[in-house]
């Protein structure tokens, strides 16, 4: 089959579901406004959220997908691209219908309501490791900035993940492990991963109930990175300066392909801390106390611990076998000058802690309000960068340390809600929601030098810092003005602050001035029951995202000047809208959902050409504009007793259409967003004891590069297709027991997100719960 019809098999399998619906019998017409869901009702969110989303139970990711960590659950999802490059990977990014997986404050995940977006750097992932795959009862995506209850960083997509509750005396045990079988450049390897958790909880006749989790995780990465050297436009690499060939060592071992932009490059082997072996520790308390029967309160304190240790692999042999890391070398064709740390490895480790509590109240209608608080702190966090290659490296030597101790971030929400009386419309039924939302992230990142590279407390050669708050009043009225009739109307006013903002190095120092703005963001949504079985919803919403601490403050340290991101960044500001169609039936669902995303002033780092001498550095991008359509299935028959299917598959055109400060990127596809993304899954579940499903995943290549010059995409270092197919066999031999093994990718593709995602990986995993 060819690339480019590969996307027809989630279509034709909408297609299908479409025929389906047109032959069903209309049913009567007299049911209040549905809630546009896919897969399963709405539980844990706001039934009146004039969002399009879609969700996910426990059992439905358990009957169709290997899930190793938390953001495993995401990859089938809609519109939807999750950056995981590995098991144990901390910078497991989101991307969705409109921005890239380096656009992470666009992406806004919670826990039961808490925040797990870390928006402290631009490749901090959300914070997964606070959950065990274990415990996720239920995720739910919701799409676009058209609800006034969340904040400006929802712009893009929100991801809400719902963890288990103990109905009595209750537990689980959970083993799984991985075996990749990894290719490239002549480098094949088996890289393993295990994981083991155990959950226990219980409800007493007391109104309290606890439940503790914990979770350990063994894994080791692909090689995630080369080091190249790349030749010019006419392919020649130039001689370094000093003695020729002659003075070089000769080795054998250098690869050459194709690079990202078309051009010849060389390929020594794997580096920068390559093949990435962490052992993760999760523990988690979650407790709750029911006063009586409409007031509650739980909380949780959590704690995460990761140590990563790293190594390399360099492909060059010289004359008698030996491992060449560094210096002058040749293979008879070119010179090559290898820097001492080409390959110098890394560790990190990790000690992070977040808690939260809420209180709430659970009429079945009328007034109700909750106060929910958390915080997360980063009790330690070191990465100690040797200077030299692996082999010298053992024996210490110089390098460099980057902490980021102190750093973190809290979240308050207190909001009240009236819902009226179930299937009270007349004179208009308003369902209500006001709150009052303010979160503040804060920023200590050093960079120190050292003698023996795994000491940290050199001293500091460069250190940034900053702290940002965002204070938000919201409303949001779901006024039911017909039977079949209801509009959404909210507004939400968002007051913001960049404060201490500082970067130091040896001889300079600058401080930034506070800064602050406020951004109106309203909301409009208009929904039709067409039929009983039949929505329309017209959608409008503003969203305001501001910039992070490190999107304003971080920067370069050259000798003694400091090259900062912008410290002036404007927001981004989203204007979108989307008309949506879903048509429900017994044995199904299909939606439609045409949506355009409107982004003035995106943010994102490229080149300067309006400054001399022009710099690469986080700017604001005039105007980006998103259109597309996003079909959505789900067929619980397919005419064989047990066979069920799950589709969706995207079509989107992102453009970049105002650039003042690079004008080649104008009218060029904006980066990381596929025209194409789609997902597949057939189930086969003839009985309770056993299941099989296999999802087929499919992305177009992309662009990683404003100007679109890396066309070469199927390379390592560019943004390539995805087309991967997974299957699953579940089986419940016993009661409480279940025996999963599956493979992920099974035909072993290639495919990138500037680092290789994972080759053909065996999956096995066994559970008992009781």
């Amino acid at each position: 089959m060819k690339t480019t019809t590969r996307p027809l098999a989630a279509a034709i399998s909408l297609a299908l579901s479409a025929c389906a619906y047109a032959n069903a019998d209309e049913t009567d017409a007299d049911a209040a406004m549905q809630t546009v869901t896919i897969n399963s009702t709405r539980a844990s969110l706001d039934p009146d959220l004039p969002v399009t989303s879609v969700t996910k139970t426990q059992e439905e990711l358990r009957q169709q997908q290997n899930i190793f960590n938390p953001e495993d659950a995401l990859r089938n999802m809609p519109s939807m691209t999750i950056r995981k490059r590995y098991s144990g990977d901390r910078n497991a990014l989101v991307g969705g219908r409109s921005f890239s997986t380096t656009q992470a404050p666009r992406a806004l995940v919670t826990m039961d309501g808490y925040l797990l977006s870390n928006f402290l750097g631009r490749f901090d992932a959300p914070r997964w490791n606070m959950i065990a795959p274990e415990e996720m009862s239920r995720v739910e995506v919701l799409y676009g900035p058209f609800s006034a209850l969340y904040p400006g960083n929802s712009i893009g997509t929100t991801i809400a993940i719902t963890t288990s509750r103990p109905t009595k005396f209750e537990g689980s045990v959970r083993m799984a492990m991985q075996d990749q079988s990894f290719d490239q450049y002549g480098l094949k390897d088996h890289y393993r991963n295990y994981q083991g958790s155990a959950l226990i909880g219980d409800r007493l006749a007391s109104g309290l109930w606890y439940k503790l989790m914990v979770n350990h995780q063994d894994s080791t990465s692909q090689p995630m990175g080369y080091y190249t050297a790349t030749a010019n436009g006419a392919g020649v690499f130039a001689t370094p300066a000093g003695a020729g060939a002659g003075a070089a060592t000769p080795v054998t071992g250098i690869r050459y392909d194709n690079g990202p932009f078309g051009t010849t490059r060389a390929i020594f082997g794997a580096n920068a801390g390559a093949i990435d072996h962490t052992k993760q520790n999760t523990a988690k308390a979650t407790f709750g106390y029911d006063f009586n029967r409409t007031v509650s309160a739980e909380g949780f304190i959590a704690w995460w611990s990761n140590e990563s240790v790293t190594r390399n692999q360099s492909f060059l042999r010289d004359a008698a076998g030996n491992t060449v890391w560094s210096g002058r070398v040749t293979d008879g064709a070119n010179v090559f000058v290898l820097p001492v740390a080409a390959f110098a490895p890394y560790t990190r480790d990790e000690r992070h802690a977040q808690s939260g509590v809420t209180v709430k109240t659970r009429n079945g209608a009328g007034w109700n309000a909750s106060l929910s608080a958390s915080a997360y702190r980063i009790m330690e966090d070191v990465q100690r960068n040797a200077g030299s290659a692996d082999p010298f490296a053992a024996a210490r030597g110089a390098g460099n340390a980057v902490v980021r101790d102190g750093s973190g971030f809290n979240s308050v929400d207190l909001q009240t809600t009236y819902s009226p009386t179930a299937g009270d419309w007349t004179g208009g039924a308003h369902t209500l929601a006001v709150g009052l939302h303010a979160d503040d992230y804060k920023l200590k990142q050093s960079t120190r030098a050292s003698a023996d590279w795994r000491d940290a407390d050199g001293p500091e050669t460069q250190f940034i810092g900053g702290e940002t708050r965002i204070v938000a009043l919201y409303g949001q009225d779901a006024w039911r003005f017909a039977p079949r009739w209801q509009a959404t109307f909210g507004l939400r006013a968002e007051s913001w602050e960049a404060t201490n903002g500082a970067q130091r190095a040896p001889g300079t120092a600058l401080n930034y001035p506070r800064r602050s703005d406020q951004a109106w963001s309203p909301k409009l949504s208009l929904g039709w029951d067409v039929a009983a079985d039949t929505t329309l919803r017209l959608s409008a919403g503003r969203g305001t995202r501001f910039a992070t601490v490190a999107e304003l403050f971080q920067g370069t340290a050259v000798g003694s000047a400091i090259v900062v991101n912008d410290p002036n960044l404007k927001p981004e500001r989203s204007n979108a809208l989307e008309l949506m169609g879903e048509q429900r039936h017994d044995f199904g669902t299909l939606r439609a959902s045409l949506f355009q995303d409107d982004v003035r002033d995106a943010i994102w780092s490229q080149l300067n050409l309006t400054v001399f001498p022009n710099v690469t550095n986080v700017q604001n991008v005039g105007r980006v504009r998103t259109r597309g359509l996003e079909l959505v299935a789900q067929v619980d028959r397919l005419g064989v007793p047990g066979l069920s299917a799950d589709a969706n598959i995207a079509f989107s055109k992102s453009t970049i259409l105002e650039n003042a400060n690079y004008q080649p990127s104008v009218g060029k596809n904006w980066t990381r967003v596929p025209r194409v993304r789609s997902a597949t899954t057939l189930t086969y579940a003839p009985g309770a004891t056993w299941s099989a499903s296999a999802t087929y995943r499919y992305s177009g290549a992309q662009f990683n590069e404003t100007n679109n010059a890396d066309y070469n995409t199927d390379v390592y270092g560019a943004i390539s297709r995805v087309s991967q197919l997974d299957a699953r066999l579940l089986f419940k031999p016993a009661g409480g027991t279940e025996l999963a093994v599956g493979i992920d990718n099974v035909t072993n593709y290639h495919a990138y997100q500037m680092h290789p995602y994972p080759g053909r990986t065996l999956f096995a995993e066994m559970r008992y719960a009781f």
